[in-house]
């Protein structure tokens, strides 16, 4: 499945859809402005929530927390000791970790399970700037999940970024 997502460089609350490789919005990240942690929730094209994504109020480094229906799905942060590229670990309730690495800024990374890819999130076949695509390898992997941890690197990257 390949999604295109298009980031809006201005506005209130960080709102972008992501759309089918026909152009049919299918997702909307909805950013929730004037909150005291980055928080945005997920939706179908029905306006559904399907996972929230909010910041980690309290943590030694940051990290963001995917929640589906109440209760917390996995955790996302930076992977310690990567010095040569930018590396994540997601960390699902039941244990599962899944690796993040590439270049975040660059909207050019993986997402791998034991070594296997789940999505690559590229802008190389784009020529819009504000513009990467999501390309969810596995048929039975979770899409949601998928969308939310990427983006949760984005946001944690940039942050670091700024910093």
């Amino acid at each position: 499945m390949r999604l295109l997502v298009r980031e809006r460089v201005f506005g209130i609350g960080d709102d972008y859809w992501i759309e089918d490789a026909d152009g049919r919005k299918v997702f909307l990240v909805d950013g929730k402005a004037m909150r005291v942690r980055d928080t945005f929730e997920l939706k179908d094209a029905q306006g559904r929530i399907l996972v929230e994504i909010k910041q980690k109020l309290i943590s030694l480094r940051d990290t963001m927390l995917i929640e589906r229906d109440g209760e917390q799905l996995a955790k996302v942060k930076r992977k310690r000791l990567s010095l040569l590229r930018n590396h994540y670990r997601v960390t699902l309730v039941d244990g599962t970790e899944l690796d993040v690495s590439g270049k975040i800024l660059d909207r050019e990374f993986g997402v791998e399970y034991d070594g296997e890819l789940l999505a690559q999130i590229s802008r190389r076949w784009l020529t819009i700037r504000d513009t990467y695509g999501i390309d969810v390898v596995r048929e039975d992997a979770d899409t949601s999940l998928l969308i939310a941890v990427a983006v949760c690197v984005i946001v944690l990257a940039e942050k670091e970024h700024e910093d």
